[in-house]
Parts: C-alpha cells; sequence; structure tokens
C-alpha cells in the first residue's frame, strides 16, 4: 500500500468521504464512497467522467482497501460508465456497483447487469420506490436501496413486506438518528447506511462511571508532570487487558520496532514518556470502546491523528490536539453526554470548550477535522484558510490518518 507520508506531491491527491454501511447489529459490512477531483467542486458519488478518473486516482494511490477499510465498496454508476466497462477496472470482490434512476432498465443495461454478476460484482439499485421504473433488474441486486425520508412510511411497509422472504437485502439509505434506525429496523430493513450510530442513545444513556477504574487512573497518572514508573508498571501488570494491549501494538507494524517487546518494563523503557503518554491513551480508548461498532472506533482514530497532523502545520507543540480527535466520539462510545465524559478527566481548557461548545482556539481546528470527514469540501475550504492552511496537503494527510489508524487497528 502506498504511503503518502513519504509523497513530495501532495497536490496530486484528490478527495473522498464516505458513509457506513451497517447490519441490524451494528456492524460496518461496507462503506458509501463519495469523492471529487478538485476542492471546488461538489461531492459526487456517480462514476462518470473526471469523476471516475478521481477514484481511479484515489484507489491507485491509497487503494480501495484503504478507502472502504478493506470492506465493500459501494460506488455509484453511470450509464456511461456501464457501457463503456469502466467498472471492470475496480475489484469484483469488494466493489458493490450501485445503479441510480437515472440509468434506464434497457436490454442494454440487463445484459451487461448479468455479464458483471458472472464476473462476481455485487449489485445495488438505488432510490428504489414503489413500481419502479428498474424492476427488471431486481432479480439481479443483492440491495434495494430506500431513501426512508423520500418514501411514505405506507410504501415502505409495503416494500418490505414484499421483499421480506427473497434473497435481495433492503438498506435503509439516510438513517441519520436513533428513531430512524429503529423505525427502518422494525420495518424490516437488514442494513443502515448513515452516522446514526455516533450520536448517543438518550435513552440507553449510563453515568461515566462505566469506565473502567484503572483506564481513568492511568489517565489521571500520565498528565502529571513527572511519571512514576514504577507505580505505572505495577498498575498494568494489575490489568491482563491493557497489558496485553501495550505488547500487542509495541510489535505490530504501526511502531516499526526492530526487536520484539517481551516486558512492561522493556515496553516503558523503549517508548519513552512521550510515546508512554500517547500509547496509554491509545489503550485505553480501545479497551473502553470494545463492542462498539468498529466505524466509530476506526473514526476516532483517524480524527485523533488527523488532528495531531494539522497541528504539526499549526506549530501547535503545546496542544493535545491527538486526545481531541480521540476523545470527540467518546460520547457516542460511551453514550453518554460529552461533558459527563470529560468530567474527571485532566485536561485543558481549550480542549474542554472545542469538544462540548464548538467553541475557543481550537474550535477551527475541531471543526476542519468534522468537516473533512463528511466531505463538506466548501467548508473545508473556507476553514484552511482561515487556519492557512494548504487544502490539498489537508487532504493528503486525511487519507494519511486513514491509513495509519487502519494499520493500528489490523489483525495481530
Amino acid at each position: 500500500m502506498a504511503n503518502l507520508a513519504t509523497r513530495n506531491q501532495p497536490e496530486s491527491i484528490r478527495y473522498s468521504s464516505r458513509e457506513p454501511i451497517l447490519t441490524a447489529t451494528q456492524k460496518v459490512i461496507g462503506y458509501k464512497l463519495f469523492f471529487r477531483s478538485a476542492a471546488n467542486q461538489p461531492m459526487r458519488s456517480d462514476l462518470v467522467g473526471e469523476q471516475l478518473d478521481a477514484l481511479f486516482h484515489v484507489s491507485s494511490l491509497v487503494g480501495l482497501n484503504t478507502l472502504s477499510d478493506r470492506r465493500l465498496a459501494f460506488l455509484t454508476c453511470s450509464h456511461q460508465s456501464l457501457v463503456e466497462n469502466h467498472i471492470l477496472l475496480l475489484p469484483a470482490e469488494r466493489a458493490v456497483l450501485e445503479i441510480p434512476r437515472t440509468v434506464p432498465a434497457t436490454e442494454e443495461v440487463l445484459a451487461i447487469c448479468h455479464r458483471l454478476k458472472q464476473a462476481g460484482y455485487r449489485i445495488a439499485l438505488e432510490c428504489v420506490t414503489r413500481n419502479d421504473p428498474r424492476e427488471s433488474l431486481f432479480e439481479l441486486a443483492d440491495f434495494l436501496k430506500i431513501s426512508i425520508h423520500r418514501v411514505p412510511t405506507a410504501e415502505i411497509e409495503s416494500m418490505t413486506s414484499h421483499h421480506r422472504h427473497s434473497r435481495t437485502r433492503l438498506l435503509a439509505d439516510r438513517v441519520e438518528t436513533w428513531d430512524d434506525f429503529q423505525r427502518a429496523r422494525s420495518a424490516g430493513f437488514q442494513y443502515f447506511q448513515g452516522h446514526f450510530f455516533r450520536r448517543p442513545e438518550t435513552q440507553r444513556a449510563h453515568r461515566v462511571g462505566s469506565i473502567r477504574a484503572i483506564g481513568l487512573r492511568l489517565l489521571q497518572t500520565i498528565h502529571k508532570p513527572t511519571l512514576d514508573w514504577y507505580a505505572i508498571e505495577d498498575t498494568l501488570k494489575r490489568d491482563a487487558t491493557l497489558s496485553y494491549r501495550l505488547l500487542r501494538y509495541l510489535n505490530s507494524a504501526a511502531f516499526g520496532l526492530r526487536s520484539e517487546v517481551h516486558s512492561i518494563r522493556q515496553a516503558l523503557t523503549l517508548l519513552g514518556e512521550d510515546e508512554f503518554r500517547r500509547w496509554c491513551r491509545l489503550a485505553i480508548f480501545l479497551d473502553t470502546a470494545q463492542n462498539r461498532p468498529s466505524d466509530l472506533v476506526l473514526s476516532a482514530l483517524i480524527r485523533a491523528r488527523f488532528a495531531e497532523l494539522i497541528g504539526l502545520q499549526l506549530n501547535s507543540a503545546d496542544t493535545d490536539l491527538f486526545l481531541l480527535g480521540l476523545l470527540s466520539l467518546m460520547d457516542a462510545i460511551l453514550e453518554i453526554p460529552m461533558t459527563d465524559v470529560l468530567d474527571g478527566l485532566p485536561l485543558g481548557a481549550d480542549i474542554r470548550t472545542a469538544l462540548v461548545d464548538h467553541q475557543g482556539p481550537l474550535a477551527l481546528v475541531f471543526d476542519l477535522v468534522l468537516a473533512i470527514e463528511a466531505g463538506a469540501w466548501g467548508s473545508t475550504v473556507r476553514l484552511c484558510e482561515a487556519l492557512h492552511l494548504d487544502p490539498d496537503r489537508v487532504a493528503a494527510e486525511s487519507l494519511q490518518a486513514m491509513e495509519w489508524a487502519q494499520m493500528l487497528l489490523a489483525p495481530a
């Protein structure tokens, strides 16, 4: 896989964003990809002309596996990309080809879809409605995508009832809240596209006491000016999970150490104070985030690394932007308000103000992290101008952060 950190031409990077697609148990199966070839263009998802070139450009640089986190990549196909066989440049085992309503279900398109299915591609139909003109393609479709805010509830219930026992899976699009998710799941959908799980579910919220006490103790310890290594080692030895994570991550490719690490004392010696503080936050975060949707964990790590890279450009050595990004999704992970997440943690006022109120000296940085994640490139360009950052370099660093986070979470 290409390493964006070593490239000397950030201006060649193109822009992409994605939305997760999950099962009813909130397991991420893939991502819908959106992309553009220039920062001043609107974000699109259809593979046509320059937009198609942009996708292949990004894919060749960082790999479709990076863009989709080694899961399925849902990509909207134009009539042109189908007829001219552009789609065959994408890997069949990874690509799900979404056919929009603008593509007519002609005999030619039907024949092309048959060939694509034989080649191993999956097919999804976008914006499906009752009495859909593409009904002849239904038997070839692996997914039928229904926008839950555009189709009346009565029609949704009729369609889900009709397809309940077919092999075609029903995918609810534009699922942005927990109420949307619950309603769609009750209606019979098997898959859901949207960011609903990134917000705490109020009715299930619990107190911050659910955070493991040892994790809080370590977080408080690492913020002291001088670390007590013997006390830290003793604390880690009392927690088998954290000890395991320390050794596992130090021996992973993410750290790039030349020799294997076999003991806590050796690990602490190799890391030093700054790197130990960094690792400690990661380990506690990952331990806390167990059994939550994988995209929550991945996105928080991407935010953390991306914010850190921005900080290097801003020369903000005195501000822990890595921690800002890491904590930014903790309210959704713990299902509690952000104020409760931060209560009792030894954090600076600037981080608290940014996370809770989106104000203060770090507000622009935090907004930039959120904007590029959402593919809001108009806002991204404006925020880059306000922070005196190059949008192309910022785009490159967002992909670099994605690669870093995925490497960190890769199986041992």
